[in-house]
C-alpha cells in the first residue's frame, strides 16, 4: 500500500511527467520539449501528483482497490495497464491535479510565464463589488495541463479502430474530464473592507475550489462512468445504447474492472487480505462484500481519544485522555 510505503517523489510517476528532461524513460518527445521550456512547472506538476495520490487513497478508502499497487516502483502500477474505471478515474484525478497546481503557483508569482487569473468579471456580479483581485489562473492551469499530459497521447498513430485506439481515446476523454472538475468548481470569493465591517468595499476574484471537492466531483463521475468500444471509423461509442452519450465531463472505460479480491501480480490488484471492514455496514466497507465471501477475523484494540476537555479563560482547552477497546475486523 502507498499509505504504508510512501513514494518520496510522487511527480516521477504521474502519467507523462518526470522530474527532470534530459533523456528520462517515460517522456515523449513532445513532453520533453515542454518539459525543457518550462522547467520551472516540473515541481508543481509534482506537487498536482501528491494531492491527486492522496484524494485518490481517500475516495478509495473503504473499496476494495484503495488506489493501492504490488508494484512499488510506480504510483499506480500495473492496474493502469487495464482501461478499467479505476484506471479512468487515477487519470482524470491526476489531470485534475496539474491543474490545480499550475493554477495555483501562476496566482502566487511563482511561474514566470502567467500571473494572476484575467477571468473576465461575472455578469451576475452585483455592480459596486470590486472585480479583478489576484485570482487563481485556472485558465493557464488548463490549458497547460492539456498540453503537457495530453502530448503522450496524441503523439501515438495507433490503427483505427485497434485496442490501442481505444484506449488512447479513452485517457484523453479522462484528462479532459479531470481538467473540467478543476474549471467547472472554480468559484468566484470575495473579502469585505470598511469600518466595523461595514463591507463598503468588497473586492472579488476567482478562487479554486478545495481539492476534496474536485475528488467528491471526480468519485460521482466514476460511479456513473460509462462503459465505451472503439468502432471501425477509430472513435468511441456506447457499449449500450440505451445510455447518454458522455459529454466531456464524464468518465470512460474501455475494460471491465478486476474484483480486486485476490492479489494478482498480472492485474496489480493487491486483495482484500488483512483490510478492516465494518460488520455491520451492507456497503462496499462492510466485512461481506470487502472481505469477497472468504469471512473476517475479529480482534480487540485499544483507541486512546481526548476527552473531557474544558475551555480554561483566557485561552486554552485542557483535556484528558480515555482509553476504549473497542472491536475490530479484518478479512480472512
Amino acid at each position: 500500500s502507498l499509505a504504508m510505503n510512501p513514494i518520496q517523489r510522487p511527480e516521477m510517476y504521474i502519467i507523462g511527467a518526470q522530474p527532470v528532461c534530459s533523456q528520462l524513460p517515460g517522456l515523449s518527445p513532445g513532453q520533453r520539449k515542454l518539459c525543457q521550456l518550462y522547467q520551472e512547472h516540473m515541481v508543481f506538476i509534482g506537487e498536482g501528483a501528491r494531492s491527486a495520490i492522496k484524494e485518490c487513497q481517500y475516495q478509495f478508502r473503504q473499496r476494495r482497490w484503495n488506489c493501492s499497487t504490488v508494484d512499488n516502483t510506480s504510483v499506480f502500477g500495473r492496474v493502469m495497464k487495464i482501461g478499467s474505471r479505476e484506471t479512468a478515474f487515477t487519470y482524470a484525478v491526476s489531470a485534475a491535479g496539474v491543474v490545480n497546481a499550475i493554477s495555483r503557483a501562476c496566482r502566487e508569482g511563482e511561474l514566470s510565464s502567467c500571473g494572476c487569473s484575467r477571468t473576465a468579471r461575472p455578469k451576475d456580479l452585483p455592480r459596486d463589488w470590486l472585480w479583478g483581485g489576484c485570482g487563481d489562473n485556472v485558465e493557464y492551469g488548463y490549458r497547460f495541463a492539456k498540453e503537457f499530459v495530453d502530448a503522450k497521447e496524441r503523439e501515438k498513430n495507433y490503427v483505427r479502430g485497434s485496442e490501442e485506439q481505444a484506449r488512447m481515446l479513452m485517457n484523453l476523454q479522462n484528462n479532459e474530464a479531470g481538467r473540467r472538475a478543476v474549471y467547472k468548481l472554480a468559484d468566484v470569493a470575495c473579502k469585505c473592507h470598511g469600518v466595523s465591517g461595514s463591507c463598503s468595499l468588497q473586492p472579488c476574484w476567482l478562487q479554486l475550489a478545495d481539492f476534496r471537492k474536485v475528488g467528491d466531483l471526480l468519485k460521482e463521475k466514476y460511479d456513473s462512468a460509462a462503459a465505451m468500444r472503439i468502432s471501425r471509423k477509430g472513435k468511441l461509442e456506447l457499449v449500450n445504447n440505451r445510455f447518454n452519450m458522455p459529454t466531456q465531463e464524464d468518465l470512460v472505460y474501455v475494460d471491465p474492472s478486476p474484483d480486486y479480491c485476490l492479489r494478482n501480480e498480472t492485474t496489480g490488484s493487491l486483495g482484500t487480505q488483512g483490510r478492516l471492514c465494518n460488520k455491520t455496514s451492507e456497503g462496499m466497507d462492510g466485512c461481506e462484500l470487502m472481505c469477497c465471501g472468504r469471512g473476517y477475523d475479529q480482534f480487540k484494540s485499544v483507541q486512546v481519544e481526548r476527552c473531557h476537555c474544558k475551555f480554561h479563560w483566557c485561552c486554552y482547552v485542557k483535556c484528558k485522555k480515555c482509553t476504549e477497546i473497542v472491536d475490530q475486523y479484518v478479512c480472512k
